[in-house]
């Protein structure tokens, strides 16, 4: 049976061979060993009999908005359902974090439409950009696709919505 769970410590090399894996593929960043190990909170895993099968990170950026990365799944078992079951997981817990927005940047973005995420300017995430992309050694040749979901309406859509409701405009 498979079983989602948070990440422990234990787990860090196995994360640090799957995603270092889909890197050298160009499908995923690297991340070092001290880099998951200070971050390992993110990670939620998918195991099976004691046997890791994939994993993915939920990276907080403020209080309304969060992004899934580092998604992978052992090579032998792509198109399992593993993937799928993690990303729900996650986007679950930002469910219960009361998060607004969830978003990924990838190169298969099929896998993400199939879960409801929609294309979006990269734009619209600027401290990721800041953070992540500007120092990347891909960034001037990035072919990633940014794809978000709406949780929960944002500031600007409630606003929208109250003023259709009542007739009165902002």
């Amino acid at each position: 049976m498979l079983t989602i769970r948070k990440a422990e410590l234990r787990d860090v090399p196995v994360l640090h061979r799957l995603i270092n894996h889909y890197a050298a593929e160009r499908v995923l960043l690297p991340r070092t060993l001290t880099d998951l190990y200070e971050n390992v909170w993110e990670f939620t895993v998918a195991e099976r009999e004691g046997q890791l099968l994939g994993c993915g990170a939920l990276k907080f950026y403020n209080q309304e908005i969060a992004e899934i990365r580092s998604l992978c799944v052992d090579t032998a078992l792509k198109a399992n359902g593993i993937g799928r079951t993690i990303s729900e997981s996650l986007v679950e817990e930002a469910k219960r974090f009361g998060l607004r927005t969830v978003f990924a940047l990838t190169v298969t973005p099929g896998f993400f439409e199939k879960l409801g995420f929609r294309e979006t300017p990269r734009e619209r995430f600027p401290t990721k950009v800041w953070r992540d992309c500007l120092g990347c050694p891909l960034y001037t040749e990035c072919n990633e696709i940014a794809l978000s979901l709406e949780l929960a309406p944002s500031s600007t859509q409630e606003v929208d919505a109250a003023a259709e409701t009542t007739g009165v405009s902002s």
